[in-house]
């Protein structure tokens, strides 16, 4: 039976980012769409195929997940972006009553770059799946997102890898603002927010350029009685570069961004590396990190990772992390997760992933926790003086 719960919003107008409060740089806020009201700092689960693998949608629910993200690229070739549509679109299709986002696809085909062909007016691709040609603009990009039924959907984009030279990286930055104005003419459904998304790899000046044509972008099309981002996506980071390469630019790459718009990191969820982006400004991410670690026995802790594969668990009836509340930790040991996992059981790597996204889910709340009470600085201390700080 479905359990679709359509939510009512009632306390903010639709795409509102209220600021509740900061601490420091960190921000406590609140952002309204069109399946609820979500509250930030946040992480988002990875759903890339229309599923957080191996997590039903009522224990994510029981998490208190907010918002999961799911993959345009994907679901466009498998299983169809006409499917999702006659479904009802994604909250129906995958029975879940929260906010969904979706990612542009642009990140999986510049990743395949072998397989494109990139002209000023879009991209030509081949499927992963079948090897069928494929060609998509901004348009199509957005006609796909909008039919898919997102609360949140990310403009197409061209990331630059890691390394790259500079002359790429700012050509993929003024092709990436040059599809964002694009973008926000087609995208014309009024219950999506539209994210532009920073590029820009790691040089400043290209970074604060993509921010200004941005807002030049969305401040010129609000003028002409149009509507502007809802909130803007940084992209291009965690692309194969140090972490602490990342943070030499991010914190003035946020302060940039509008005060009054949700800020994303995109693809970032170490724990560590979180609380530095909350710290710097950001208020959004998603990644895989926590359920692709599970499924190969790596538990996140307040003392660091562990590789619930080693032998030393043997008999260890403790919980994963003696500090931890999630249903997990209350229910199982990790003698029994470890026996799971060397049997390859599929309940090892379900029990792994709802736990490490407890972890992070509730990283964020009691990050949140601190900023309203003004001594997020003192929490971040803490953190950064935990065991657990560098093994992360």
């Amino acid at each position: 039976m479905a359990i679709y719960r359509a939510s009512v919003l009632k306390t903010m107008a639709l795409f509102d980012f209220t600021l509740e409060k900061t601490s420091g740089s960190a921000r406590a806020g609140r952002f309204a769409t069109a399946h609820g009201e979500v509250q930030t700092p946040l992480f988002m689960p990875v759903g890339t195929h229309a599923t957080v693998k191996g997590v039903l949608p009522d224990q994510l629910h029981e998490l208190d997940a907010q918002v999961i993200l799911a993959n345009t690229y994907h679901l466009f070739l498998r299983p169809g972006t006409d499917v999702v549509e006659a479904a009802g679109g994604l909250h129906r299709f995958m029975n879940w009553d929260g906010p969904i986002l979706t990612d542009s696809g642009g990140f999986q085909i510049f990743s395949l770059a072998d397989t494109l062909t990139l002209d000023d007016d879009g991209v030509a691709f081949r499927s992963i799946y079948d090897g069928s040609k494929q060609r998509w603009t901004p348009e199509d990009n957005m006609d796909i997102q909008q039919r898919l039924g997102a609360d949140i959907v990310m403009q197409l984009d061209q990331c630059a890898p890691y390394p790259a030279t500079r002359e790429f990286v700012e050509r993929a930055m003024e092709l990436s603002a040059h599809w964002a104005k694009r973008c926000l003419v087609a995208h014309t459904r009024s219950d999506q927010a539209l994210f532009g998304i920073v590029q820009g790899g790691m040089h400043l000046d290209l970074r604060l350029e993509s921010v200004k044509c941005l807002r030049e972008i969305g401040e010129e099309s609000a003028a002409a009685g149009h509507k502007d981002f809802a909130g803007f996506g940084i992209g291009g980071y965690s692309v194969g570069e140090e972490h602490d390469i990342m943070f030499e630019t991010l914190g003035q790459v946020a302060a940039s961004l509008p005060a009054t718009k949700p800020r994303y990191l995109m693809g970032v969820g170490n724990p560590t590396t979180l609380l530095r982006a909350v710290r710097d400004g950001v208020d959004m991410f998603d990644c895989v990190l926590p359920t692709r670690t599970a499924r190969m026995g790596t538990a996140f802790s307040s003392t660091g990772r562990m590789n619930i594969r080693n032998a030393q668990y043997t008999r260890d009836f403790s919980p994963l992390d003696e500090q931890c509340s999630c249903p997990v930790c209350a229910h199982y040991s990790r003698a029994y997760i470890r026996h799971l996992v060397k049997s390859n059981e599929m309940l090892g790597g379900i029990l792994l992933s709802l736990h490490n996204l407890f972890f992070l889910l509730d990283l964020m709340r009691r990050a949140r926790e601190a900023i309203l009470a003004g001594s997020f600085e003192a929490f971040y201390q803490d953190w950064m003086n935990s065991p657990a700080r560098d093994d992360y």
